[in-house]
Order: C-alpha cells, then sequence, then structure tokens
C-alpha cells in the first residue's frame, strides 16, 4: 500500500515498523508545513497520523479504509523536528475497528492523539 501512496511519499513520509495491528511513520517538518504562526499546520500531522493509521489497519490482508477520524493536537511542532507517529489497534468487531495513534516529536513529547475508525470493505466473496 506504501508503495503507491504518492501523498506519503511526497511529504517524506516513512513507514518504519509494522506489525498485525500496529506501525510507525516517521516525517521531517519541512518549511513547506509552515503555518502563518511559524508552526507546523496541523493538516500535516493529521496526515502523518492518518498513514500510520492506514498501514496498521491494512496488515490484515482485506482492503480497509477510514470511517472516521479525530485529533487532538496537545503540542506545537516545528520545521526540523522529526514526528514519529506510532498505531495501535484498539479492537476489530466484525468489519470495523478502532485504532489510536500518538504524534511524537523532539524528545518524545507528545504533539497529537488521533483516533481513527476502520472499514474493511466488502470482498467479492462477501
Amino acid at each position: 500500500m506504501m508503495d503507491a501512496d504518492t501523498a506519503s511519499a511526497a511529504l517524506g513520509i516513512e513507514l518504519t515498523e509494522l506489525g498485525e495491528g500496529r506501525a510507525a511513520c516517521r516525517m521531517t517538518v519541512s518549511g513547506q508545513m509552515i503555518n502563518g504562526h511559524g508552526l507546523c499546520h496541523g493538516g500535516y500531522v493529521f496526515l502523518l497520523a492518518d498513514t500510520a493509521f492506514a498501514c496498521a489497519c491494512n496488515t490484515y490482508g482485506p482492503v480497509t479504509v477510514a470511517a472516521g477520524a479525530e485529533i487532538t493536537f496537545v503540542a506545537p511542532a516545528r520545521e526540523g523536528d522529526i514526528l514519529v507517529a506510532e498505531a495501535a489497534e484498539r479492537t476489530v468487531y466484525g468489519r470495523s475497528g478502532i485504532y489510536d495513534i500518538t504524534v511524537r516529536g523532539p524528545g518524545g513529547q507528545v504533539v497529537a492523539e488521533f483516533r481513527g475508525r476502520s472499514r474493511r470493505l466488502p470482498t467479492a466473496d462477501h
């Protein structure tokens, strides 16, 4: 999936860890990601968390997409910061799942907490 993800690749997002129901991705905040307050635009933090979420919920094989997500911004990120998003499955029920993703910055400081709700797409057999 990541090989075909041109959006994440264009931002330099790297998949650094992958296992059943979990994933970690890394991104360096570039100058193009800075908002009018001199901080990393929240949309980029969301995109990083969403990428880790997508990787984690697709570890089982069937195509799984986001049904919804929310984010809480805890601390700002700045140009040059390396952000790491760690995704962990909380539960899977039927074709749905819940995943929590923590985005950390320098020194392990929490930048954001993201919760994603997944939905596995039906296959041709179902």
